[in-house]
């Protein structure tokens, strides 16, 4: 009780303002919530706490915008309702919220029926949104339990981005604006708990980041505001040499330079978002990497410089990769073939991620992980049929990509021996190496893929 009142008492200087996130399973019940409270309330430097919904919410949200019959309609906010029934049932004077939640849950219905009779992106978003701004008004609920000055705050007042519904992009400078004119006095004065993952384009509708922008709002607030440093809070105390549940020998790394963890995030490594560090990066804003489970483990701190960086320093995997190879004799010694692909993919929205090429023939992955509405195919049947006047198109999925990061690869000899020496019995399908001196990826068949990763990290790390 004093500990709040110390805390508002003698506001902290904003140079040392902490922005805490916390993940889904890090509010997933009251539990849960009170364990990530825990953590806020030992750092008096943490001002600003962004949420993500409480674990198994987006997806049930998601299933529900996707327009279902009645019957799953009422079973899927069953068991919305059941989730988050059990957190009010605990609080001391749980009235006030469970009118506020049940008033989210007549949205949720209303928009879910208009989803059954057309989907749309918009649609989408504005219904997903629901599962942070519910987590963030239980949060606020179990802080004032505890007699601290906590205040819900709408992201969208601030966090401004595109049309793009599904994965919407942040305008940094109105954010950077907004973000001086509303947050800032507030987080001097209170504790503020905001909502990771939604913003609100020019006209107000509401708008997603993308699955896994929780960590990317904190960091684009972090920048917005200046702050000392941005605390992730998950599920996992730092960020391994690969994932724990692939290799049980995976070793934590203590401090991770923001290159070699941007290449990990974007190559598939689920502690942070990609696009994460983005923001940070640009201001020099450290990022922690923590448990919520169990604080005192400590983590992973991701910043500028590293003493002595390690060749090899982790193994990313991501699945369900696809791979178009496009055939054409036409290719040969023509100009502006990859121009009319790259032009044909723009126009139906998809990003090319790794590209290899020969004299007849271009190979390209397509990530088809990102998006709030992905599950979709992004191989649309308009898209190969354009591509096919073009040129012989070839499908290959269910493939993984694996992603060995490090520093100087690109420079140091032996590389290749030390990776595909001791990966003999697997169909490599494709390499990308040498345009970054950070990493060296390729393409396995999906069924292999946990094999590849225990027998490289054997190899290189054990």
């Amino acid at each position: 009780m004093n500990y709040a009142v110390s805390r508002n008492a003698n506001p902290q200087p904003l140079g040392s303002t902490v922005v805490a996130k916390f993940g889904g399973t890090s509010v997933a019940d009251y539990d849960a919530m009170n364990r990530s409270a825990d953590v806020v309330l030992s750092n008096p430097n943490v001002r600003l706490v962004v949420l993500s919904a409480s674990a198994g919410i987006t997806n049930l949200l998601v299933e529900l915008a996707q327009g279902k019959d009645a019957e799953r309609r009422v079973f899927l906010l069953d068991e919305i309702r059941r989730i988050q029934s059990a957190i009010i049932d605990c609080l001391n004077k749980p009235d006030v919220i469970r009118e506020e939640i049940g008033r989210m849950l007549e949205n949720i219905s209303m928009l879910s029926e208009a989803a059954s009779l057309a989907t749309s992106t918009a649609l989408t978003d504005e219904l997903v949104s629901h599962g942070e701004l519910m987590s963030t008004l239980l949060f606020v609920e179990i802080l004032r339990e505890r007699n601290v000055a906590a205040e819900w705050f709408d992201v969208r007042k601030v966090m401004r981005t595109n049309e793009h519904f599904g994965k919407a992009e942040p305008d940094t400078t109105a954010l950077s604006e907004l973000a001086l004119q509303q947050l800032q006095p507030r987080i001097q004065e209170a504790l503020v708990v905001t909502q990771g993952f939604i913003g609100a384009e020019a006209k107000g509708r509401t708008t997603t980041l993308g699955r896994g922008g929780s960590d990317y709002t904190a960091a684009l607030l972090g920048e917005a505001l200046s702050v000392a440093r941005v605390d992730i809070w998950t599920d996992v105390p730092g960020i391994y040499t690969t994932d724990p549940r692939v290799v049980p020998a995976a070793k934590r790394i203590d401090r991770i330079t923001f290159e070699e963890a941007a290449e990990m995030a974007t190559f598939g490594a689920k502690v942070l978002h990609p696009a994460t560090l983005l923001p940070a990066v640009r201001r020099g804003i450290p990022v922690f990497v923590g448990s919520s489970k169990d604080p005192a483990a400590g983590g992973t701190l991701v910043c500028n410089t590293t003493v002595n960086p390690p060749l090899f320093r982790a193994l990313a995997l991501r699945r369900k990769q696809t791979l178009v190879t496009l055939h054409s004799l036409s290719m040969l010694h023509s100009h502006g073939f990859l121009a009319e692909v790259f032009g044909i993919l723009a126009r139906h929205n998809v990003s090319v991620d790794l590209i290899t090429t020969s004299e007849v023939s271009v190979a390209l992955t397509l990530d088809t992980t990102g998006s709030t509405s992905s599950g979709a195919s992004l191989l649309t049947t308009s898209l190969l049929t354009e591509l096919s006047s073009l040129c012989r198109v070839e499908v290959e999925e269910n493939l993984a990509l694996i992603a060995l990061i490090g520093n100087k690869l690109s420079q140091a000899s032996g590389v290749g021996k030390e990776v595909f020496g001791v990966l003999d019995p697997f169909n490599i399908r494709m390499i990308c190496y040498g345009a970054s001196s950070y990493n060296l990826c390729f393409l396995v068949p999906g069924n292999d893929a946990d094999q590849v990763i225990t027998t490289l990290h054997r190899n290189l790390f054990e």
